[in-house]
């Protein structure tokens, strides 16, 4: 397919510098549906970044848009502020009996804002206002939002400077593995904490995600989220899991936490909540963490109902019987092989020998697995994730960025993602068929050959 970047006359000269996503993709898009989008000049492009984790069903799926229209037409509510609605009742009730009570989760459900570092805010302001400390413990390459207080806990240094003003009340601790395995998990962590003269504040929280996305697809192991769930027990601080990329299914089960068995005080949801795309995020805590005045915390539009209907939609078409976690199971095991094959070519082609995977597949087994093997000679490549949501990491940092531009020549989106770009991320849609996703994975293979 021979692609001719389009005239961005408008775009150029009328929006902003900071937009980033087009420039990569120099295309004007024009219609989706499933897995697939559109441009303007009739070109298909097989998607495998899923509005960053917020189309987990696929662009326009059929369920989901009858249910909006159906909602439009007879002139539901749309905009509601908290007020109660039948639309946010809908959603509540198909919450509590699809997600909630069959992991018994006893989590109350608080709608602040739209986005997710809207959920992010208000489970750092929740957490001190419930311990009375300020500080609280992300970790390295973590990803929380572009806010102030999200930032603060969000470790690329890019991102943070754009802030302009210092980011404090948080302390970085190492991710899994951020020490290669040369240091007992923890072990910097609990001693600043025992120590009156190591100078950290007593944190209020910690936050964590399962699976760091931006950060390069680093998969948290399950027995060092339950280490730290039990650490956060013992030192009397709240543990925060950031689900707003990994949740509603991404790694199998609906919350990624799940398979290490551990239950968080507080869950931040966004994203593909919605099912349809829509703005919509979710701060989920324990009934006794519920301590907030009412207007404590508030934003005009957290009541987007429309995003209410679709994601009711979402959880009883996709939930109710414990299908779409099989599948999503089954659909990363077929990126594994696929991704093992491209490694081993990778190494056999002459530009390095490719480094195995550092991988969990949601299945509650082989996901504590972290191996890799083979050396890495400069130019090689390890891949690692969970269900849906994988990475290719390569030994020269510049080349994800080729190979996602030679992936959009063929037709395939791509993003890359790691705190220089060296990792080139796997979103598709949960819906994907194998058929699709064995094509775009060929794609794949094809760009990562091509820019050797």
């Amino acid at each position: 397919m021979t692609i001719t970047p389009p005239a961005l006359s408008v775009f150029e000269t009328l929006e902003s510098e900071v937009r980033s996503y087009c420039r990569g993709w120099p295309a004007v898009f024009d219609r989706a549906q499933g897995s697939r989008l559109t441009d303007e000049d009739g070109h298909s492009y097989l998607d495998f970044f899923a509005g960053a984790g917020a189309l987990n069903y696929g662009h326009n799926n059929p369920v989901l848009k009858r249910a909006l229209i159906d909602y439009i037409e007879r002139d539901g509510i749309t905009h509601g502020l908290d007020m109660a609605t039948t639309a946010k009742r809908a959603f509540l009730e198909s919450f509590q009996h699809v997600v909630l009570r069959p992991r018994d989760l006893p989590y109350k459900v608080m709608f602040p804002g739209p986005t997710g570092t809207n959920a992010v805010e208000s489970a750092l302001k929740l957490a001190r206002k419930v311990k009375g400390r300020e500080s609280i413990v992300s970790f390295t390459n973590a990803f929380h939002g572009m806010s102030l207080g999200s930032l603060a806990v969000t470790g690329n240094a890019f991102k943070r400077a754009g802030a302009g003003i210092p980011l404090v009340h948080g302390t970085p601790m190492p991710f899994d593995n951020y020490l290669d395995g040369r240091t007992e998990d923890f072990l910097w962590f609990e001693r600043l904490l025992e120590d009156q003269g190591s100078g950290l504040n007593k944190p209020a929280a910690v936050i964590v995600e399962t699976v760091q996305g931006e950060g390069g697809v680093n998969v948290a192991r399950p027995e060092w989220l339950r280490a730290l769930a039990d650490l956060c027990r013992r030192q009397d601080m709240l543990l925060i899991v950031d689900d707003i990329q990994m949740g509603c299914g991404r790694t199998g089960a609906f919350f990624s936490f799940e398979e290490a068995g551990i239950t968080p005080d507080i869950v931040t949801l966004s994203k593909s909540i919605s099912g349809y795309g829509l703005p919509m995020s979710l701060c989920l805590f324990r009934p006794e963490l519920d301590i907030w005045e009412p207007g404590e915390h508030n934003g005009t539009f957290r009541g987007h109902n429309p995003a209410f209907v679709t994601a009711a939609a979402a959880l009883t078409t996709y939930w109710a019987d414990g299908q779409m976690e099989k599948q999503t199971i089954a659909r990363g095991e077929q990126v594994e092989r696929a991704l093992a094959s491209i490694c081993a070519e990778s190494a056999g082609s002459g530009s390095g020998t490719g480094k195995g995977s550092r991988t969990g597949n949601g299945s509650g087994t082989s996901s504590a697995s972290r191996t890799s093997s083979g050396t890495d000679v400069g130019t090689g490549a390890e891949f690692r994730g969970r269900g849906l949501v994988w990475g290719l990491e390569f030994a020269d940092k510049e080349r994800a960025s080729a190979v996602c531009a030679r992936a959009f020549e063929l037709g395939l989106l791509l993003e890359t993602s790691g705190p220089v770009g060296e990792v080139v991320k796997l979103l598709p849609p949960l819906t994907i068929t194998p058929e699709e996703l064995d094509e775009g994975l060929r794609t794949l293979s094809r760009a990562v050959l091509e820019t050797a």
